[in-house]
């Protein structure tokens, strides 16, 4: 199946802790139906010392189901995502609520 949420799509969150907050996808991960969205879901981790890294608690992104994401818009509106066939054959996305192509 295509991906309906790409690396690089802004996204609000549907539910959960951070309901409402909107980030840029940076990584997806689609065997596991999730992705990571910069500054949301963010946890602590404890991080031991290393000759090239500081130790101490950091905070960092936890992976996101993609069905706790919906994709904006152009005018930053939550939508549903479809597929088109074009004129030349290729598979675009469009926005269920206003039938805008999505740059991919």
């Amino acid at each position: 199946m295509a991906a309906k949420i790409r690396k690089g799509d802004k996204v609000i969150v549907l539910t959960g802790r951070d309901k409402g907050r909107t980030g840029e996808v940076f990584a997806v991960r689609p065997s596991e139906g999730r992705a990571l969205v910069r500054g949301v879901n963010m946890v602590k981790r404890h991080q031991k010392q290393t000759p090239q890294q500081e130790g101490g608690i950091i905070s960092k992104e936890s992976p996101i189901h993609l069905s706790n994401l919906a994709l904006l818009d152009k005018d930053g509106k939550p939508t549903r995502v479809g597929f088109k066939i074009g004129k030349d054959g290729t598979k675009v996305r469009i926005a269920k609520s206003s039938g805008a192509e999505i740059d991919g």
